[in-house]
């Protein structure tokens, strides 16, 4: 099994910037990919940001030259940094792994953090 930790989450102005942090702990061998993903009330969630291990990332068009995701494959962590936050990036924020166990290779979802982006 393993265990997501997400911490950063908060109110911040239009035009402020925020940073969400994961941490993965539990029987990992590795850690395949980590994302973001978000949902607002009443949508569905939907992927904000990923990055395999070997660093290659994908984002979602509405956070491309605001938003960047970082990882640490050595401490099983990793990072959301969003800058010209706006109001409609209000929503849940989940961080997502592809984590390979001891027998099993399986996504594991973390708790969500609360992003509320005042106008």
């Amino acid at each position: 099994q393993v265990q997501l930790v997400e911490s950063g989450g908060g109110l911040v102005q239009a035009g402020g910037s925020l940073r969400l942090s994961c941490a993965a702990s539990g029987n990992i061998v590795s850690i395949n990919a980590m994302g973001w993903y978000r949902q607002a009330p009443g949508k569905q969630r939907e992927l904000v940001a990923r990055m395999d291990r070997g660093g290659s990332t994908n984002y979602a068009d509405f956070v491309k030259g605001r938003f960047t995701i970082s990882r640490d494959n050595a401490k099983n962590t990793g990072a959301l940094q969003m800058n010209s936050l706006k109001p409609e990036d209000t929503a849940v924020y989940y961080c997502n792994v592809d984590a390979t166990t001891r027998g099993s290779r399986a996504p594991y979802w973390g708790q969500g953090t609360q992003v509320t982006v005042s106008s």
